[in-house]
């Protein structure tokens, strides 16, 4: 199976890093011209040491005005972006008891606004040449809510809504919408998640793990890249027939059908 990303553009936001970092990675290794944003300077010199020829933009994807900035360099850069994969760190973990409006603001920002913002600047030039991909990352918050994740397990369902609906309204174009749903990955986003977990419990961390681990069918945690390979292949010509999906890659742990 050929994927066929010579020279095709991909935007990695919040790509300096897990499975941001991972996916840009995999992306490149497949002939794409890559670009990656982030919100640390550190960690996007050290993701473009290790992707030689990627464009390294700093930018906060809550932010519109980073956004459209961000956008617009690629698009100065490349010519044009083929492939959007949206992806930024989840919003905190918190009860319903404990979140006030202004988290509320702050993960629908983050969360779902990101994702519209950066997606409503690429589309025209998806759907002028008639060739596109909108990859976005989530959580499988969205078929099986994941415990302490309010904000996430509510807010990617709105993403996800609009991703469907997105989907039917472009796929005549030949752009595509499609979801990856992360099942618990090891990333900076599942150490804050165990730490939470093991505060509320009175368990290490490492107990923690273990018992999450336990809980998954394949017996472990996943890795960054086994996420990133379906979105690569999503954003490929391979997935050609694929849009309005929602995968999750998460070990089996997802009961529903």
């Amino acid at each position: 199976m050929k994927l066929k990303l010579d020279n095709r553009v991909v935007l990695v936001t919040a790509g300096s890093k897990g499975i941001g970092l991972a996916t840009a990675a995999g992306f490149q290794a497949c002939g794409a011209k890559v670009a990656i944003c982030g919100r640390s300077q550190d960690k996007l010199d050290a993701a473009a040491a290790q992707m030689p020829g990627c464009l390294a933009l700093p930018g906060d994807v809550s932010k519109a005005e980073d956004i459209e900035r961000v956008v617009a360099a690629v698009t100065e850069q490349f010519g044009g972006i083929d492939i959007l994969v949206n992806n930024a760190g989840g919003p905190p973990p918190g009860l319903f008891a404990d979140l006030a409006d202004e988290d509320w603001d702050r993960a629908v920002e983050l969360t779902l606004m990101s994702v519209i913002r950066a997606t409503r600047l690429v589309l025209p030039h998806m759907r002028a040449q008639k060739w596109g991909r909108v990859i976005n990352i989530s959580s499988s918050g969205v078929k099986q809510p994941v415990p302490g994740l309010t904000l996430s397990n509510s807010i990617r369902m709105a993403v996800l809504g609009w991703a469907k609906t997105l989907a039917n309204q472009v796929a005549a174009d030949n752009v595509l919408v499609n979801t990856v749903c992360p099942g618990f990955t090891k990333t900076d986003r599942i150490a804050q998640v165990l730490e939470q977990q093991a505060a509320a419990s009175g368990k290490s961390i490492d107990e923690v793990a273990a018992g999450l681990a336990a809980q998954i069918p394949m017996q472990r945690i996943g890795q960054p890249e086994e996420i990133a390979n379906l979105a690569v292949f999503l954003g490929s010509e391979a997935a050609s027939y694929i849009t309005g999906t929602a995968i999750q890659v998460d070990g089996g742990s997802v009961q529903g059908f």
